[in-house]
């Protein structure tokens, strides 16, 4: 069904009584006006009258929705939305053959009469009951404008748009009290400008620039004169009179515009023949809206941006408060996005994992000290199609991304770490460190956990046994030596450190305390990640994530934008202290294939239960950047697997993710100035010397060549530091934890 100009649809039983309605009510109220038929037709009652005189004397005129434009923090344009798309433009420049097309066919009364055309308003009563249809319409071009103003106001509200159209006695009074206020308040020229600008042209353009780029990519001033007859033409019936969908009806609509225009003497009849000879030339210009139009990837930051707008309390106190800002667009939003930082992440993507590729990967940057986004983007595209996606895999759930986050593996350690270094555990804690061990019961912030079904933790080899200093165990990422530092320091520790970093589940939640989270059991984002990491660089200050750095309205006013929160993490010490463990990770650890050769640079493998998720989380003292890589569904074990046209027999952490993360950062700090770390001397574990010589730390196979390793049970073998005495020995089981990733990996 054609899509009806508000007004339209009655009728012409309904569109005669609304006429003779509206007469009779034009004569109570317009001074020095009075219609015969008005006391016989007994429409004007004190009732009416009342009712007219109670109406607010002002027409609130809202400022009309706008595309918005977001930048990145060079100025640089990301994309283009809106809810509705229209630029306002003044009436000079406005093609002349325009602002004639549509009052000719519209209202050509419309210099002669005042709000209400009483003459147009019998002619049109007469021949629509002589039609027996609804041929000619009566309101005015003041008329309309109003109502569209009600439409506009009503926004995207389906009851609130019903009731801005509805035809009822009560709206017409309301509309034409309205329409004579804002004749005196605004006059011809300015209604004008208002109805050019504010109705609808069809092919979702709001306003007469948009239209004119839609249909024919050019300005609305440089409208030829049989351009301009189409485009009035269409607002009648935007569906019906469009000229994409149906140019041959279109063509109709406009050359009876052109007649019209010839009528009413705004052109001679000789030039509307020739304009009506003319084939409609159309130069059709897409819409472009949304963040599917965004440049570099960008696609998630700019939804990313959206949902910090529409949610962020700093854009207005409710939801609905925020959401009218946005919907009416004109918005200028300059973000934190780094240009030179997006293309590294997406080049770095596009180099390692192809979007139709069986797993993704997501890549966040954040900026340590002002908690700025600098990049964000993901394999799969941003959009509808086959290996494409709306949800952005580096974020939180209520932001747009998956439910849950993904589970970090060990790249969760350097928390557990700190909080033992916060609760004065030396840099040189050893702890037994067995292959295999139960889950301890373990005090938390409340009661106690306790393991009920025996459940057992792992390392990724039998190799791999203690006993264990921080650091070494660090580098190789033990998992049953965090699993007995939790159990020294408890739970509580732990979760209030991960609190001060912001670090919360993918849903939103908070960590639950049990010791399975010292090893990444708990799904996480990788913007919480890099931002979490981001305050060892920043030397224990932890800063919230922040996107939008300014935001300008349409007539230039600057509106308030959220900042960034930091706060002290931990001590300085603490993180240097963690900074000096992880430069470990990428020196000579599981992170070597991610370590960057040009300055200071620490960072953490992860690995997943069944290989379904691979990270890599590492930073520089002036950039943070976190890389997942994985299953969205968490159904793809990655043994025996292609990704980026490289096959892996099983993937690590630092041999898919730190590959990812090393280029990305690359790029990203390629002209940067190189600061260093400020780090802590941990000193080696000393070998202990006996009757049958030096008796080396225990390698990979748990002894040094040649000469018998230490057992479960021995004695310490590093003199001088401290081992918990239930610390020594451990227990085997068949429970499969987090792993590791051995001597590769996670």
């Amino acid at each position: 069904m054609p899509k009806k100009r508000s007004g339209g649809g009655l009728t012409t039983t309904q569109q005669a009584a609304k006429f003779l309605g509206v007469a009779a009510l034009s004569g109570v109220v317009l001074a020095g006006i009075a219609l015969p038929a008005a006391g016989a037709l007994g429409l004007a009652t004190k009732g009416t009258v009342e009712g007219f005189d109670e109406i607010p004397a002002n027409l609130q005129t809202p400022p009309l929705s706008q595309r918005t434009t977001i930048l990145d923090s060079k100025g640089g344009m990301i994309a283009s939305v809106y809810s509705r798309d229209r630029t306002v433009v003044e009436l000079k420049d406005i093609s002349p053959y325009m602002q004639k097309a549509i009052v000719a066919i519209e209202d050509a009364r419309f210099y002669k009469h005042g709000a209400v055309d009483l003459k147009g308003i019998l002619r049109a009563m007469n021949r629509n009951v002589q039609s027996g249809g609804t041929a000619q319409g009566a309101s005015t071009l003041t008329q309309q404008y109003v109502k569209n103003v009600f439409v506009e106001e009503a926004g995207d509200d389906p009851d609130k748009v019903a009731q801005a159209t509805q035809q009822t006695m009560g709206r017409k009074i309301q509309e034409l009290k309205y329409a004579i206020q804002v004749e005196e308040k605004l006059g011809k020229t300015r209604i004008l400008t208002n109805y050019l600008n504010i109705t609808f042209f069809g092919q979702q353009a709001y306003g007469v620039e948009a239209a004119s780029q839609r249909y024919f990519s050019k300005s609305a001033k440089d409208l030829t004169l049989e351009e301009a007859a189409l485009l009035a033409g269409i607002v009648q019936s935007p569906s019906r009179y469009d000229p994409v969908n149906d140019p041959a009806e279109a063509t109709k609509r406009r050359n009876t515009v052109l007649q019209r225009m010839a009528d009413v003497g705004d052109v001679t009849q000789a030039e509307a023949d020739k304009a009506k000879a003319t084939p409609i030339k159309l130069k059709v210009k897409k819409p472009k809206n949304g963040c599917i139009t965004a440049v570099s990837g960008a696609g998630f930051f700019c939804d990313y941006v959206r949902n910090v707008f529409l949610t962020d309390p700093a854009f207005g106190k409710t939801k609905e408060d925020r959401a009218k800002i946005w919907n009416r667009g004109g918005l200028t939003i300059r973000t934190t996005l780094d240009p030179q930082s997006q293309q590294s992440v997406q080049a770095s993507i596009k180099s390692h994992v192809y979007k139709s590729d069986k797993v993704a990967t997501a890549v966040t940057l954040v900026q340590p000290g002002t908690g700025k986004i600098m990049g964000m983007g993901q394999s799969k595209p941003y959009g509808f199609g086959p290996d494409e996606t709306q949800y952005n895999y580096s974020v939180n759930k209520d932001m747009g991304g998956s439910n849950f986050g993904f589970p970090t593996g060990s790249t969760f350690k350097p928390f557990v770490a700190a909080a033992a270094i916060a609760q004065g555990k030396p840099a040189t804690q050893v702890y037994s460190s067995p292959y295999k061990m139960p889950y301890p019961s373990v005090q938390t912030c409340d009661k106690p956990y306790v393991n009920l079904n025996g459940e057992q933790v792992p390392n990724e080899d039998k190799s791999e046994h203690g006993p264990y200093a921080l650091k070494e165990a660090m580098a190789k990422s033990v998992n049953t030596y965090f699993i007995q530092m939790v159990e020294d320091i408890g739970l509580c520790p732990v979760t209030q450190m991960t609190d001060k970093l912001g670090v919360v589940q993918g849903n939103g939640e908070k960590l639950p305390q049990s010791p399975a989270i010292a090893l990444g059991s708990k799904g996480l984002s990788p913007l919480t990640m890099a931002s979490a990491y981001a305050a060892f660089a920043n030397r224990g200050t932890y800063c919230t994530p922040v996107a939008i750095e300014s935001v300008r309205t349409a007539d230039g006013t600057s509106l308030p934008v959220p900042k960034t929160r930091c706060s002290q993490a931990m001590s300085e010490t603490t993180a240097d202290t963690i900074n000096t463990l992880l430069r470990g990770v990428v020196d000579s650890g599981t992170g070597q294939q991610a370590g960057l050769t040009s300055r200071d640079n620490a960072g953490k493998t992860g690995t997943t239960d069944f290989r379904k998720n691979a990270w890599f989380v590492g930073y520089t003292p002036n950039m943070s950047g976190a890389v997942w890589v994985g299953s969205p569904t968490q159904t793809v074990e990655m043994v025996n697997i292609t990704i980026g046209g490289v096959y892996q027999a099983k993937v690590y952490g630092g041999q898919v993710p730190g590959p990812i993360w090393r280029d990305a950062m690359t790029g990203a700090l390629n002209g940067v100035t190189a600061p260093s770390f400020n780090t802590v001397d941990i000193p080696d574990p000393k070998p202990e010397k006996d009757d049958e010589g030096d008796r080396g730390r225990p390698g990979p196979g748990g002894a040094k060549p040649g000469k018998p390793g230490k057992k479960p049970g021995d004695k310490n073998p590093f003199p001088g530091m401290s081992i918990p005495p239930n610390m020594i020995g451990g227990n085997t089981g068949g429970h499969r934890g987090q792993t590791n990733g051995g001597t590769q990996g996670p």
